[in-house]
C-alpha cells in the first residue's frame, strides 16, 4: 500500500492579474512665452506673460489607456490659441486673459470637465532718457512676479491672483524670543534682528466678485501696497505674526478676497564676528545665508466664506 501523502504544488508560472485604473490627470502646454506689443501709436506698450494651459476630463481616459487621441486637443493647438487670442482680443490683466481662454476651451471642446490655466506676468518699465520716458525702449522691472490662475470646474469658475519672489527686508523692528529651549537649542534670543523673506502669496476671489466683475489690476496693486506697508510698519515678534497681519490687511481692504495663502522663507542674516581682527560689529556687517532656512506658511481666511478646494487643484501647494 502506498502511504505517501498527496502534495499539491502551486503553479508559480501562472500570470497574476492586477486591476488598475487611471487616476487624476491633465494634458496641456507649459510655459508658453507670450510678448504682445501694442503699436497703434508711436508710444508702444508691452505685455509679457508666461502661460500654462491644462485641460482635464474623463474624455482623456482612452488616450492614456488605449492611445486613442480623438478627444485630445494637441498641446501645440493650445499654444497657438494663446497667441491667437493675444492678437484677436488683446491681453489686459492676466486674470482676464485666462478667463477668456477658459471660456473658449469650455465651449469649443465641451467634452472636457475643466481646465487649469495659469500665468506669470513679467513687468517692464520705460527707459528714461534725459528725464523723459522713451516711447519704445524698456527695462525689466519687478516688485516680485505677478501670478494668476483660473480654474474651470464644470460650471464653476475660480480665480486666484498672487505674487512670487517678492523679496523684502527690514533692518530693525523685528524680534524673536520666548521659544522653548532644550539640549539641542543654540539659537540666541534677540530683540533686534534683520527680518527678510521672499513672499509667495496667492489670494482667492469670491465667486460672487468674479461674476460681478473685478478690476484685477487695481486690486493687485492695492494688495501689494497693503502687504508691503504692513511688513514695514509692524513691529514683528515672529515672521508668522507678520504673515498673518499681511493677509488680514488684504482681506480687510478688499471684500472681493476670500482667503490668502502664503509661503515665506526666513532669509537669515547672521552677524559676522569681527573680533579676531580687532573690530567691533554693532549690527553692521552680516552674512546672508541661503540655506538652510526657516520656512513659514499659512492661510488667512475671511470668516463666513465657503471653502473651495477645487480652486486650488493642481496649483503647487505651499501650505
Amino acid at each position: 500500500m502506498d502511504t505517501t501523502a498527496a502534495t499539491t504544488v502551486q503553479d508559480t508560472t501562472a500570470p497574476v492579474t492586477t486591476s488598475v485604473r487611471l487616476g487624476a490627470n491633465q494634458y496641456g502646454k507649459a510655459e508658453v512665452r507670450l510678448v504682445r506689443v501694442t503699436r497703434d501709436t508711436d508710444r508702444h506698450e508691452i505685455e509679457d506673460l508666461t502661460v500654462t494651459t491644462q485641460l482635464r476630463g474623463a474624455a482623456l481616459t482612452e488616450s492614456y489607456t488605449e492611445g486613442d487621441n480623438a478627444k485630445v486637443v494637441a498641446t501645440d493647438t493650445q499654444k497657438n490659441t494663446v497667441y491667437a487670442f493675444a492678437k484677436e482680443h488683446g491681453v489686459g490683466s492676466p486674470e482676464e486673459f485666462l478667463l477668456r481662454l477658459g471660456r473658449h476651451f469650455a465651449t469649443a471642446f465641451d467634452w472636457y470637465d475643466g481646465s487649469t490655466l495659469s500665468a506669470e506676468q513679467h513687468a517692464w518699465e520705460r527707459i528714461a532718457v534725459d528725464g523723459r520716458e522713451h516711447d519704445h525702449s524698456f527695462v525689466r522691472s519687478g516688485r516680485g512676479t505677478r501670478t494668476a490662475v483660473v480654474q474651470v470646474d464644470g460650471d464653476a469658475v475660480h480665480v486666484l491672483a498672487g505674487v512670487t519672489d517678492l523679496t523684502v527686508l527690514k533692518s530693525t523692528g523685528s524680534e524673536f524670543h520666548g521659544f522653548p529651549r532644550d539640549g539641542y537649542t543654540t539659537l540666541a534670543e534677540t530683540d533686534d534682528r534683520i527680518l527678510a523673506t521672499s513672499v509667495t502669496a496667492r489670494w482667492r476671489y469670491t465667486p460672487e466678485a468674479v461674476a460681478a466683475g473685478i478690476d484685477f489690476d487695481a486690486v493687485y496693486a492695492g494688495v501689494l501696497d497693503r502687504m508691503l506697508a504692513t511688513f514695514a510698519e509692524l513691529h514683528s515678534l515672529a515672521l508668522q505674526q507678520t504673515l498673518f497681519a499681511m493677509g488680514r490687511t488684504a482681506i480687510e481692504a478688499f471684500p472681493e478676497i476670500a482667503e490668502v495663502r502664503f509661503s515665506m522663507p526666513n532669509k537669515h542674516h547672521f552677524l559676522v564676528d569681527l573680533s579676531p581682527f580687532g573690530l567691533e560689529n554693532p549690527g553692521e556687517v552680516f552674512f546672508a545665508a541661503d540655506r538652510p532656512y526657516g520656512l513659514i506658511s499659512g492661510t488667512v481666511v475671511r470668516d463666513g466664506v465657503a471653502e473651495a478646494p477645487a480652486a486650488w487643484a493642481s496649483v503647487p501647494a505651499f501650505v
